[in-house]
């Protein structure tokens, strides 16, 4: 008798294993993970599917089963254990009442040790390092228990969620599973060190929820640096700056920046072999103009659904502020994209020998914020060059602004403009 015990209690212990190690595996289980499988044709992975689905289901199959073995063991393992614990004690030649309490407490210290370990804390850290091979070895006997006790679990759950919707919270099914942005960002640091996901993966996703903050203006090419031909010029002239500048796309203008027409591809020149016999007004295309805030997901939306590649930015009053292109609104997913003709294009920055960075006067804020770990005030400008005249409205070669642990110092300028800033931390 006290054999089949002893076998009920190891039952019982085992059997909590497999309820906790259910639980934490099926909840840590990664989705993506289980449909490709199951696509691929594993029969197990199907199962698998169906809990996941059905997970508010099967969490209270489990929390029943782990109720149950946890009340079986308390039950009848403290008085297996004190039945065979009693003989030993009474050799010591304690008193009875004695001798009945520390059995007592040394047979619950030895079901609980039993209990909390090998039923509970080892299966559940086995599951959740290994939740992919856990779920798919115990998902059809889980769903089995699932079909037997689904009374009992189908009155609890409506029990539990009427108490619920009594204190005015909506049930698990009601409830839609939703992760904001800093969730997500920390579920993507969390799998880039992990090594689920590659550092250019990182990258990418990272850049997805900047690009959302971002307008169009931080990534324009300013007006002073937009290479124009005019429409008064001799088709001659356009294509020896075409030559020079190699560009594929020129916005055109009558005689001012703040009045383009238009937009010319270099290629439909050049195909057609244009001379001064030909006029630039026959290849001009029109050109949409923007306000320059326009969020720049939106921009690009808009590029895409007029298939266009090019966008004038204007200002408030109406003025032209600067172009961008789809190349550019790329750039802030992908990264830097150089082509053949790109040789000569300054990076935005560059780290020199002595260990301190060069950064171009258009560098955003928000990009020299990102890769510093600073917070420069840029409510009212948008490039580093901006915030330093805002800084020291005399800045010249040579100015130094301190942003601990940083030191700025502006090191080359044109006219009023400042092009490259150095930096570097203090000593």
């Amino acid at each position: 008798m006290i054999t089949l015990k002893i076998g009920l209690v190891i039952v019982l212990i085992i059997a909590t294993a497999f309820f906790v190690a259910s639980e934490f595996a099926i909840v840590k289980v990664r989705k993506s993970r289980i449909e490709s499988l199951s696509q691929n044709g594993n029969k197990k992975a199907d199962k698998v599917l169906h809990i996941i689905k059905n997970l508010d289901n099967y969490l209270s199959a489990c929390q029943l089963g782990i109720t149950i073995t946890s009340l079986g063991l308390g039950w009848l393992g403290e008085p297996t254990v004190d039945k065979l614990l009693r003989p030993v004690f009474a050799q010591f030649g304690l008193p009875e009442a004695l001798s009945h309490t520390v059995s007592f407490a040394v047979s619950f210290f030895i079901i609980t040790f039993l209990h909390v370990v090998l039923g509970e804390l080892a299966p559940k850290t086995i599951a959740i390092q290994k939740a992919e091979s856990i779920s798919l070895m115990l998902a059809r006997p889980l769903i089995w228990f699932h079909r037997i006790m689904y009374p009992f679990i189908w009155l609890l759950n409506g029990s539990a969620n009427m108490f619920v919707r009594l204190f005015g919270y909506q049930t698990t099914k009601e409830q839609e599973e939703v992760h904001s942005e800093e969730e997500l960002r920390y579920i993507l640091t969390q799998s880039y060190q992990q090594g689920e996901i590659t550092p250019s993966e990182y990258k990418y996703v990272d850049r997805i929820f900047e690009f959302d903050n971002r307008s169009a203006k931080e990534i324009m090419i300013p007006r002073t640096e937009v290479v124009v031909v005019d429409v008064n010029e001799s088709m001659t002239e356009i294509m020896e700056r075409m030559r020079a500048e190699r560009y594929s796309r020129y916005p055109v203008i009558n005689e001012d920046k703040d009045d383009i027409v238009g937009v010319i591809h270099m290629k439909e020149l050049f195909y057609d072999n244009c001379d001064d016999t030909s006029h630039i007004r026959d290849y001009i295309r029109p050109v949409p103009k923007i306000f320059e805030n326009v969020a720049l997901k939106d921009l690009l939306l808009k590029m895409q659904k007029e298939h266009i590649h090019m966008a004038i930015l204007t200002d408030e009053y109406g003025g032209t502020s600067g172009i961008a292109t789809v190349e550019d609104i790329l750039e802030e997913i992908v990264g830097e994209i150089r082509d053949e003709f790109d040789e000569s294009e300054e990076l935005p920055m560059e780290k020199l020998e002595d260990g301190t960075r060069l950064l171009d006067g258009k560098m955003s804020i928000q990009d020299v914020n990102d890769f510093f770990n600073l917070n420069l005030d840029h409510d009212e400008v948008d490039t580093i060059s901006g915030w330093v005249l805002t800084q020291y409205i005399e800045a010249e070669e040579g100015t130094e602004i301190e942003v601990d642990p940083y030191l700025f110092r502006v090191e080359e300028m044109e006219d009023s403009y400042i092009r490259k800033i150095k930096v570097w931390e203090k000593e």
